[in-house]
């Protein structure tokens, strides 16, 4: 039994010695694989991105004009109103008694013209007879004409008391949506004092104010060879989208262009208009606004953004040469177009991107392309016009 164990145990000694003696072989891995495709020539239009905030085309404050108490409110807070709706009342009895004290101001000061007027009559007649004196003329002349001018005066005070009168009524002066009421009835208002009552905001159309940078509109102007004031003209074509939209849903043009740039900032005002006749874009938003650049439409090479890799030497693309070796090729960049980018310079419509894969593709290493024309889903088949990088500040 002893010697059965022996030999067992040496042949297990064997057999580890001759699995030991045997060299391991060394295998190179495969080529990493990463999908290649060749650039997309499509034409292309530039757009400029800008961030800013909507606005009422109408905003006004409505106040009492005259001194009284507050006696009607003809809304509900956060009406729809019309031109010429009533909406507050003041107390009238005051500024009724008024209007009627200043008629009969009128009244008595034409009678009094009357009377002078005959009385100059007489008096020239006289005169012509040799039976008064020249002096009674001139007198009767002068208090005709101070009686015509307290006529006039008496008619302007009138005027005004009716222009009072009429201040007891506030009425909304466009179409709008009221605020609630600041002032509830039975309140004094007026009293020597800016008495607020509510607000009204017209916001259909609805403005947007945004700036540009000095920058770009300097080179703007040179592309395009429009001045500011031209382009308020020309309703270029500018779009909208609210926080949390996607794209630019909303359709407008540029109707205004402030005269000078702020020193301070270095930036141009400009406003575009936005039909909304639903009021679903309230004033104060933040909003961000892509307006046409003028004659910037171009035939361009476009590769999807995720394709472009940044370091210090600047944007590059890794493209595979004929032997499927990794290439990093500088590049300039121009304008985005959705989730594409324009290739200015650097590359072919020949050459082949590698657009998916980037972090196993090394410069100067084999790979093992697989060959993909862009689709929509890549990015390469982009229907949106080409925007400009950066929002004005």
């Amino acid at each position: 039994m002893m010697r059965q164990n022996i030999a067992w145990l040496m042949w297990i000694i064997t057999v580890f010695s001759a699995g030991c003696e045997q060299k391991n072989a060394y295998a190179p891995p495969p080529p990493p694989q990463v999908t290649v495709s060749q650039p997309v020539r499509q034409q292309v239009s530039e757009y400029l991105e800008f961030t800013g905030n909507t606005q009422a085309i109408n905003s006004v404050q409505l106040v009492a004009r005259v001194q009284g108490y507050l006696e009607k409110v003809f809304f509900h807070d956060g009406d729809r109103v019309k031109t010429g709706q009533p909406l507050f009342l003041i107390q009238q009895d005051t500024y009724q008694a008024r209007l009627k004290q200043a008629e009969a101001q009128v009244l008595q000061q034409k009678a009094s013209l009357d009377h002078a007027q005959t009385e100059l009559d007489r008096f020239s007649g006289l005169v012509r007879q040799h039976a008064a004196a020249q002096t009674d003329v001139d007198n009767w002349r002068f208090e005709r004409d101070n009686a015509r001018a307290a006529v006039v005066a008496a008619e302007a005070n009138r005027d005004l008391a009716k222009l009072d009168l009429d201040y007891t009524k506030v009425v909304a002066p466009f179409n709008g949506r009221i605020d609630r009421r600041l002032k509830d009835p039975g309140n004094l208002v007026g009293a020597g004092e800016f008495t607020p009552l509510a607000q009204i905001n017209q916001t259909d159309p609805i403005y947007v104010y945004f700036t540009i940078n000095e920058t770009d509109l300097l080179r703007v102007i040179r592309q395009t060879k429009v001045e500011p004031g031209e382009a308020e003209k020309m309703k270029i074509p500018a779009t909208l989208a609210l926080s949390g939209e996607e794209g630019y849903p909303h359709a407008g043009f540029l109707d205004f262009t402030a005269i000078s740039v702020t020193p301070t900032t270095g930036t141009l005002l400009l406003r575009a208009s936005y039909p909304n006749a639903n009021s679903t874009i309230l004033p104060g938003l933040f909003a961000r606004v892509r307006v046409l650049v003028l004659n910037s439409e171009k035939m361009a090479l476009l590769v999807p953004e995720a394709a472009i890799g940044y370091d210090q030497l600047g944007s590059y693309l890794l493209v595979v040469n004929d032997k499927n070796v990794v290439e990093r090729r500088p590049i300039k960049l121009g304008v985005r177009s959705g989730d594409d980018r324009v290739i200015e310079e650097g590359i072919s419509d020949q050459d082949w991107v590698i657009m998916t894969g980037l972090l196993h593709a090394i410069p100067g290493n084999t790979v093992n392309p697989i060959r993909k024309p862009l689709t929509k889903a890549d990015g390469g088949d982009s229907s949106a016009p080409a925007e400009k990088g950066k929002p004005a500040p």
